[in-house]
């Protein structure tokens, strides 16, 4: 039995080719972009030879620069008002994670004063950032 379009049938099959390229080309966009999306205060850190920190949740990033001044992700703090925020950004979290990432050039005193804020504020977990050594 011949059907009416002189025996040619309608490939089924969908083709992929035009759906990769558009693929690779948004891949090659952010990978391009990505870096350009980083944000931060900006911390000359010092260099060790340290295992990376494993988190569940996203942990608060705490930054003290080279003038001693001290940023809750990108929000300048003074360091009397530090434990007040922190306690107040961690009151309904259940992970309770801070990393700080602390100028090498920022005296050790202030860094520990920091610290201490950051404990009195209830927080169990405190890591630190560094750079690794090359």
């Amino acid at each position: 039995m011949v059907s009416g379009n002189n025996g040619k049938q309608f490939m089924s099959e969908i083709n992929v080719t035009p759906f990769v390229d558009v693929m690779l080309v948004l891949l090659i966009i952010f990978m391009v972009t990505a870096p350009m999306m980083m944000q931060g205060v900006d911390v000359n850190l010092p260099q060790t030879t340290a295992k990376n920190i494993k988190t569940k949740e996203d942990p608060l990033i705490l930054s003290v620069n080279s003038k001693r001044e001290i940023f809750l992700e990108n929000r300048k703090v003074s360091l009397n008002d530090l434990e007040k925020k922190v306690k107040s950004i961690f009151k309904y979290r259940r992970e309770k994670e801070v990393l700080l990432k602390a100028d090498k050039d920022v005296p050790y005193g202030f860094v520990i004063k920091v610290m201490a804020s950051v404990k009195n504020a209830g927080i169990e977990k405190l890591g630190m950032i560094t750079e690794p050594e090359e």
